[in-house]
């Protein structure tokens, strides 16, 4: 199936651009209202209601998020093989729904000290299962959503990369009134009630998305209508075998979040810690995408393709490490804005989890920058490779931490350290953010085969979610013990957001060393 668009008459475009990419952005603002808003309370919710150690929050938030990453690789492949991107975006978002609704049953507070609270079994299965239809609801819509927006525009049109970045703000204007609302209402007066504004939300983006699914150009239709709808098994047809299949899906993710395998020696590569089954999972979900890969080298296709294909699979690899860095926000940045910062500026003080609202807000702030920029720099002959721009990505994002790393071991007189230090510190991460993350999403669209986007795309989220897993992992470096002050606290944050400095500088820099080969890949 073609994913590329005609040429878009001008008189359907509105400010120069798709209807279709509007009703997209609004979707996928309201779809990240509330997942991001679910996240920024998360790690909170759960050391401090729940009463989980640090170790166990962190990996929890890293393999909950690593699962609503990888499961896109499926999702995408359904709905090219079988639902279409429409069909697949609306089961994702009822699955989102449920699962928001599901969060804001919290139960009672668990009773002792961190690590060893007494808890409410039944609240924290309740819990489990509403992640889980999370994770599924994300794997159906978010490669779709994105897939949509890249099928609106030609394969050559300029328009493509202002295009996602003007997608990718609506992602952040979500975020950040989530942050902002949904984080206060949650850590202020109850989880459960910022859970649940964060689910009615959702509904209101697919009855969004259902009523202008009419501006998406029918380029989000299923590949083949009948053989959709008949009977498959048991008289069942294969789409209502797909959505039973996402509630089944969903049932065994509950129990994968749970489960940690400890392999002895091997545990030390983790740092001492049980192997998580997702992490396992993940790893199997690599290994074929990788083997598939390798087989659509040999698959005929011409050299300039495979160019193309190489490059674009090297920089989806990259970039698990860039989100390995940079969902440090909602773990450790989160846990400091909470135990040894002053979160107070211009006579307010911010809850913890409202801190993440200030990466979005930087987003909101310099998409329209970069959205100007692309093109001119087009134009002049002047604009980075996709691999010179995920390079950037890499050292503004190490910058980042060398940023709180520096505030950690400059505290004010009264041991804390300013608001105004992780301000500056997501300023320059989403500078990062902004050469990296929307390009991404375009460079996959423009570099995969058309056979292949569908794919190319869900292995662009799976990628992401070894870097949630890769996260989960890292975070566990900055635990800190229950009776820790803040001294030890922030010689803890520290250490930790140096050794990251290193890690983005490092890979950002022989990335630049490796451009000019990837560049010459991508020639005739």
């Amino acid at each position: 199936m073609s994913v590329t668009a005609p040429a878009v008459p001008a008189h359907q475009d509105v400010l120069g651009h798709p209807k279709g990419l509007y009703v997209c952005f609004l979707t996928e603002m309201w779809e990240r209202f509330a997942f991001y808003g679910m996240k920024a309370l998360l790690f909170l919710y759960l050391t401090k209601h729940h009463l989980f150690s640090d170790t166990d929050g962190y990996l929890l938030l890293g393999t909950y998020a690593g699962l609503a990453y990888a499961l896109p690789l499926l999702g995408g492949i359904l709905a090219d093989k079988y639902l279409g991107m429409r069909k697949a975006v609306v089961f994702g978002g009822i699955l989102l729904v449920l699962g928001q609704l599901g969060m804001a049953y919290t139960g009672h507070a668990a009773s002792g000290i961190q690590g060893s609270g007494a808890q409410d079994a039944f609240a924290v299965q309740v819990m489990y299962f509403a992640l889980a239809l999370i994770a599924v609801g994300v794997g159906f819509l978010k490669p779709n959503i994105s897939t949509i927006v890249g099928r609106l525009y030609a394969s050559d049109d300029p328009r493509r990369d202002s295009g996602f970045t003007i997608f990718y703000m609506g992602i952040n204007v979500g975020a950040f009134i989530s942050s902002i609302v949904v984080a206060w209402i949650g850590e202020t007066i109850g989880w459960g009630y910022g859970f649940a504004l964060a689910g009615v939300m959702m509904g209101l983006g697919l009855v969004q998305f259902i009523w202008g699914q009419r501006h998406l150009m029918g380029q989000a239709e299923p590949a083949d209508t009948a053989l959709l709808r008949s009977p498959w098994i048991a008289g069942i047809s294969r789409e209502w075998a797909i959505y039973l299949g996402g509630f089944v899906l969903a049932a065994v993710v509950w129990q994968v979040l749970q489960t940690r395998i400890d392999f002895g020696p091997l545990s030390s590569l983790v740092g001492g810690h049980e192997v998580t089954l997702t992490e396992l999972v993940a790893v199997v979900l690599g290994a074929a995408l990788y083997i598939w890969f390798i087989r659509l080298m040999f698959s005929g296709i011409t050299r300039a393709e495979k160019g193309g294909m190489i490059m674009l699979m090297v920089l989806i690899t990259v970039s698990a490490l860039f989100w390995g860095l940079y969902e440090q926000t909602y773990g450790p940045w989160v846990a400091m804005a909470d135990r040894v910062m002053d979160r107070t500026t211009f006579g307010v003080e911010w809850t913890a989890g409202q801190t993440t609202a200030l990466g979005a807000l930087f987003v909101i702030a310099l998409s329209p920058v970069f959205a100007w920029l692309w093109p001119r720099l087009d134009k002049a002959r002047l604009n980075p490779s996709y691999p010179a721009k995920f390079a950037w990505g890499l050292v503004f994002c190490g910058l980042a931490f060398g940023v709180l790393a520096f505030a950690a071991a400059n505290p004010g007189s009264d041991g804390r350290i300013s608001l105004w230090w992780m301000v500056l510190a997501y300023f320059v991460l989403v500078l990062g953010e902004m050469v990296l993350s929307p390009v991404g999403l375009a460079a996959v669209t423009s570099l995969s085969i058309p056979r292949a986007v569908g794919m190319m795309m869900g292995a662009w989220f799976l990628f992401s979610a070894f870097g949630e897993i890769i996260a989960g992992r890292m975070g566990t470096w900055a635990q800190i013990p229950p009776d820790m002050d803040a001294a030890g606290a922030l010689l803890v944050y520290g250490g930790v957001f140096s050794r990251m400095m290193w890690i983005g500088l490092a890979a950002g820099m022989l990335l630049f060393l490796a451009t000019p080969l990837l560049k010459r890949l991508t020639r005739n």
